[in-house]
């Protein structure tokens, strides 16, 4: 009987190799064949063994090396061929990384597969900004939504269960996206006012950190440019930011 191999749908984290669980780091230094996304920081991909075989299929808004549909099948052929592989990507495998999508498609044909959570953007880039999700008497909850649409189609959230000034709004993907974000939520009754960051290659070296207001969203990100992985955060948990080197950052970006 032929050996399927094993396939591990392993999270990254949000780029910081530092912050990847032992197992990850484990899996990743062993993988014969390690499949990665564009997100994956250059300290995880340094991990790889050297005579392991990497295979990119990055993608990034408007541009897909690799449509998932054929990321599925190269995970279901490469175990059929009895390789096992560590699927790296960034983040969490099942928080907006289509990890789902990917594991139904190993389980259907029959592949064994395990998941090995990371930490997601949210709770690692506000970490590394020091913005608290959450706060008491400030933010209850926290919502994670995505700023782009399947396909590329216009932004349809449901702007009246997000317009709640007591929870935390995290938005993954949301730069293209900002002008419609602000209006959706400020003609849902948020605030102009409601504190927001944008988070730029948050928990890297080149990390940037840019403050401004609901109202103000739209042309900050015109005039800032924050180019993706970016992150927004938007509450009043961000007026809680506590890390001294924040100072600094919004006083340069306000020159």
């Amino acid at each position: 009987m032929t050996r399927h191999g094993h396939v591990s749908l392993v999270g990254a984290g949000p780029g910081d190799a530092e912050l990847l669980t032992v197992k990850a780091a484990r899996l990743i230094a062993g993988a014969p064949v390690v499949v990665f996304d564009r997100l994956v920081g250059e300290g995880v991909l340094d991990l790889i063994a050297p005579h392991a075989r990497r295979i990119d299929v990055g993608k990034e808004s408007g541009r897909h090396a690799l449509p998932q549909p054929e990321i599925n099948r190269l995970l279901v052929d490469l175990a059929l061929a009895g390789h096992d592989v560590v699927r790296l990507k960034g983040g969490d495998p099942f928080i907006f990384g289509r990890g789902g999508e990917e594991a139904e498609a190993l389980a259907a044909a029959g592949i064994p597969f395990t998941v090995v959570p990371g930490i997601t953007a949210a709770s690692g880039c506000a970490a590394a900004a020091g913005i608290p999700l959450t706060h008491r008497g400030v933010a209850e909850s926290v919502r994670l939504v995505t700023g782009h649409r399947q396909d590329d189609g216009e932004l349809d959230l449901d702007w009246t269960s997000l317009a709640d000034p007591r929870c935390t709004l995290v938005v993954y993907m949301g730069v293209a996206s900002a002008e419609r974000l602000a209006g959706g939520l400020r003609g849902a009754g948020l605030s102009g006012e409601t504190p927001v960051a944008i988070i730029e290659r948050g928990t890297t070296p080149a990390q940037r950190t840019l403050f401004t207001s609901l109202a103000q969203l739209p042309a900050d990100m015109a005039r800032w440019q924050p180019r993706p992985p970016s992150l927004l955060v938007i509450g009043q948990v961000v007026g809680k930011a506590i890390s001294p080197a924040l100072d600094a950052l919004v006083r340069e970006a306000a020159q």
